[in-house]
């Protein structure tokens, strides 16, 4: 039923509906976000007709189904090779092995912090297991608190770019039939520079002091670390995973992870199945929430013609400002969330930037979109590391990530700049 609003008084109203929804009342961000969906739709005239509205709701919740079933099987399998004492022990040998080599300590740590996002696509991850993992010993080793805490959200953002699983260029490149190949390379490009400027700003000058470590606390930490040995039969969950990985795709990505987990049983340590997958599945709701509510978000604004709007708007912008579009809009959306920052402004962006190798804009747009959580009032990635990090203002937090932050943006505008003299390169 076509309304006198124009698709940007639906766009506002919505918009305006979340942040009254979250900041006001208060509410989970999965529930603000399908309230502010209901509200759209209502105004938009689809409640006259309840069953479709319902039937719109419905399919929007399920949109990223395969995205939520790839999170929550990748949950589960890091819960498993945590329960199998795998990563503590990782943890350990590398600060033993490192401990006088700051910079090598500090690029492994950055590393363990990465692997879950990098397996997942959820910053989240990254926070609750490595993450939590990591943040005592990091303030054992003299890493201030807040810092600690910033180290781990950027790690965790970076991870959650890294390859091999990406799920912002997934839902870009599903917007415009891009199937997910050939972006290892670039999204290595777009990460690994950043990770050692984080290491260089937040964690080397803390490690490089003398006199800041407690030994006797340090070395009791890392005994209980230690308390599973560390053997070549631990590291089989993630053999089995590369070998399906890089292996014939007859599996999909669910599936390979739940069959990696399932390998755990033959490391010769037990673990408790159910209590892994409940562990797992309860800290991966928070993120599994936000995607359905990005998901209905999502469908009642194409639904209503604003999704059409917005990229109707993008390819209109003048060329010198859609940069500084890109790295400030991106971003903002991604207080609602990352995942829907990539959907209803990463396709509209990528179609606007046709001219320019896909596969790297993609990459670019991904970097900047992860950002988005580090944008309150989510900042998944903020929040958790605060949380594990033992730091109950996660403003504070949030204020050392800054600098990381713009250098994130720069380069990932950097990215699309040069995206064509880089796929020259590359190719």
């Amino acid at each position: 039923m076509d309304w006198f609003w124009p698709e940007g008084f639906y766009a506002v109203l919505m918009l305006a509906a979340f942040a009254v929804g979250v900041f006001k009342l208060k509410l989970p961000v999965a529930i603000a976000m399908c309230g502010s969906a209901v509200i759209g739709a209502l105004s938009a005239g689809f409640g006259l007709h309840p069953a479709r509205l319902v039937g719109q709701l419905v399919e929007g919740m399920f949109g990223y189904i395969d995205t939520i079933l790839i999170i929550a099987t990748a949950m589960i399998f890091m819960n498993v090779v945590q329960s199998i004492g795998l990563m503590e022990s990782v943890a350990a040998w590398i600060i033993r092995r490192f401990r006088k080599s700051p910079f090598m300590l500090s690029c492994g740590v950055m590393f363990l912090i990465m692997l879950p996002g990098m397996l997942t696509g959820s910053s989240t991850a990254c926070c609750l297991t490595t993450g939590a993992l990591v943040a005592p010993v990091l303030i054992k080793l003299g890493v201030p608190g807040k810092k600690t805490a910033a180290f781990i959200a950027m790690g965790a953002v970076l991870g959650m770019i890294a390859p091999p699983i990406n799920i912002p260029v997934m839902i870009i490149g599903g917007g415009i039939d891009m199937p997910y190949v050939g972006f290892t390379l670039p999204l290595l490009i777009a990460t690994v520079p950043l990770a050692l400027l984080v290491i260089a700003l937040l964690a080397l000058p803390s490690l490089k002091k003398k006199g800041a470590v407690d030994e006797a606390e340090l070395e009791t930490e890392l005994k209980r670390m230690e308390s599973v040995p560390l053997t070549a039969r631990l590291f089989l969950p993630f053999v089995v995973l590369i070998v399906l990985m890089v292996g014939e795709q007859t599996l999909g990505m669910p599936l390979q992870f739940l069959v990696s987990s399932a390998s755990a049983f033959l490391t010769g340590r037990r673990w408790n199945v159910l209590e892994s997958a409940t562990n797992a599945v309860k800290d991966a709701i928070p993120v599994l929430g936000i995607l359905m509510g990005v998901g209905m978000f999502v469908q009642i604004m194409t639904l209503s013609g604003v999704r059409g709007f917005i990229v109707v708007s993008a390819l209109a912008i003048p060329s010198w400002l859609l940069y500084l579009s890109i790295a400030t809009t991106i971003p903002a959306f991604g207080a609602i969330s990352s995942f829907g920052a990539a959907s209803v402004l990463g396709v509209p962006f990528i179609l606007a930037l046709l001219s320019r190798d896909q596969i790297i804009t993609a990459s670019g747009l991904a970097l900047i979109a992860g950002l988005g959580d580090l944008v309150p009032p989510t900042a998944l990635a903020g929040i958790f590391a605060a949380q594990v990090a033992g730091e109950k203002n996660y403003f504070a937090v949030l204020r050392h990530c800054a600098v990381p932050s713009i250098a994130i943006a720069v380069w990932g505008i950097a990215l699309i700049a040069l995206a064509n003299p880089l796929s020259s390169i590359l190719r």
